[in-house]
């Protein structure tokens, strides 16, 4: 039988945190006063990691699914997610009766997550532009509209839109190592050329970002889409381990601006 902390898929929760941390630290907010968001969607980030995964083990070629639920049936598994899912409305509540338009994008959040798990995680490119804008764009906008800010100006666009090319070209790179939806309608070769045009796309915004925004500490983001056109030097499908390493790297910037709220606070930075 799989851990139990297995079946929660926490080291992917990182997706859905980054964006509402670089909202935190670049509008120099107080964390705490969005607790409930974050934990809230902490929360959502599971259901959607269970409910996946319920989809995914019909399929007898998820081997990677089938040994993580190994031992619970799908009706386990949606109930754990089912009860993340309510824990985690209750808490943003707050936030959707205080600002309706908050209760409108966690309405299109959720149609989103639940269109890309039941039917469009196989159609390529488009399930990843619908999967980015659930966990970058919107949850984002919900920060900058609980702390009553304007929405968006246009550093944070390109800011937004380079992080947003991050999370496409890393699902598109888990979809070709796991042999999923795009390798389905594409070659290597083409899988290549579609890699590197986002990486590419994604490094010119990064740039761009770190000279609008003058603000040294992203200027780690540059390096990111140049570790992934390396990596797709060549139209191979890459080990398992580049697919663990992008997941580790995920995590270490969450903790990155876990660090930088942390410092703003106590007025170092």
């Amino acid at each position: 039988m799989s851990k139990r902390i297995d079946l929660l898929r926490i080291d992917y929760v990182f997706s859905v945190m980054i964006p509402l941390l670089v909202a935190i630290f670049l509008n120099n907010l107080n964390p705490f006063n969005h607790f409930d968001i974050l934990i809230g969607f902490f929360f959502l980030a599971i259901t959607g990691n269970t409910w996946n995964d319920v989809v995914d083990m019909k399929d007898p070629n998820e081997k990677e699914t089938l040994k993580r639920v190994e031992g619970y049936h799908p009706r386990e598994i949606f109930t754990i997610g089912l009860v993340c899912f309510i824990f985690g409305i209750s808490l943003l509540l707050r936030t959707c009766l205080t600002y309706p338009i908050n209760g409108l994008f966690l309405g299109i959040i959720i149609i989103m997550v639940l269109l890309y798990v039941k039917w469009l995680k196989p159609v390529p490119l488009l399930n990843h532009i619908l999967l980015g804008a659930s966990h970058v764009l919107f949850p984002y906008f919900m920060i900058k509209i609980d702390a009553e800010l304007s929405l968006m100006s246009v550093s944070e666009w390109i800011l937004i839109f380079t992080i947003l090319g991050f999370a496409i070209t890393g699902q598109l790179v888990h979809e070709i190592i796991d042999s999923d939806a795009l390798t389905r309608y594409f070659s290597l070769r083409q899988c290549q050329i579609i890699i590197w045009t986002i990486s590419t796309i994604t490094l010119i915004l990064a740039i761009w970002a770190f000279i609008i925004l003058e603000q040294y500490y992203f200027f780690p983001f540059i390096f990111m889409p140049i570790g992934t056109m390396f990596t797709f030097r060549k139209p191979t499908k890459s080990s398992k381990g580049v697919k663990d390493v992008g997941i580790l790297i995920g995590n270490f910037l969450m903790l990155y601006f876990m660090c930088l709220i942390t410092i703003q606070m106590a007025g170092v930075i």
